[in-house]
């Protein structure tokens, strides 16, 4: 987290109420680092990760787990529970939730080439979400498939799975895709977190497709992440 100065981030931690305006700030000054073209060769091995929380105990659970590209041959899979330091407060989830995910991401052997959160990138009101956030921070290629829209405008795609349409911020800008993954589901909206482009993200995201609404990193993920919040609980 050497982008960020160590003192900073944790008088933003330590805070309470939290510094609302403090955290606004390092999403506008990192924003700047993002890289929206492609900073690999290629893709081999793709990653999901999820999380949950555990409201009672105040912990959060993430789990991550990395494939084989575009087989989805599991390769390895990873977990953590950390404390949470930082309530939910709208459009500032990343420093809610990307600690977790980046001590998690931390213990793989095998990094993958892309990671893929649930939840958005530069789809996101300042343009800086979780996927944004964690890549950064890592520096390393990450994307964004959300189940709903938190920001922009759009068409509908057609109810075939493939089409899409583009998703475009208030000041007309492309920021993601809306695309349709089932008949007869609600699409998934993908954007791109750092090092990646959208074309390519669009493409990753289709090729995960086995069948379900959400693609198979995540989907996984989030299933994962339901049992190891399960066997927490139940060791609590």
């Amino acid at each position: 987290m050497s982008l960020i100065d160590k003192d900073r981030l944790k008088k933003l931690y330590e805070s309470n109420p939290p510094l609302y305006g403090e955290a606004v700030s390092i999403q506008k000054e990192l924003k700047d680092k993002i890289v929206s073209r492609d900073e690999f060769s290629q893709v081999k091995t793709v990653a999901g990760a999820d999380l949950a929380i555990l409201k009672e105990e105040k912990k959060l659970v993430c789990g991550i787990i990395v494939f084989s590209y575009p087989e989805l041959n599991e390769i390895e899979r990873a977990w953590e529970v950390v404390d949470e330091e930082f309530p939910y407060i709208p459009g500032l989830l990343a420093f809610r939730e990307a600690p977790a995910i980046i001590k998690t991401y931390k213990k793989l052997k095998e990094k993958p080439d892309v990671l893929i959160l649930d939840g958005h990138g530069i789809a996101h009101p300042r343009g800086f979400g979780i996927a944004c956030y964690v890549g950064v921070l890592l520096n390393i290629p990450t994307m964004g498939i959300a189940k709903k829209r938190l920001y922009g405008t759009h068409k509908e795609p057609r109810d075939i799975p493939g089409s899409y349409e583009s998703l475009f911020s208030t000041n007309g800008e492309q920021i993601g895709v809306v695309l349709k993954t089932k008949k007869k589901t609600k699409p998934v909206f993908v954007s791109i977190g750092h090092k990646i482009d959208l074309s390519t993200s669009k493409k990753i995201a289709l090729t995960c497709v086995r069948g379900y609404r959400i693609p198979e990193p995540t989907r996984l993920a989030d299933k994962y992440v339901a049992e190891l919040k399960s066997e927490v609980l139940k060791n609590a």
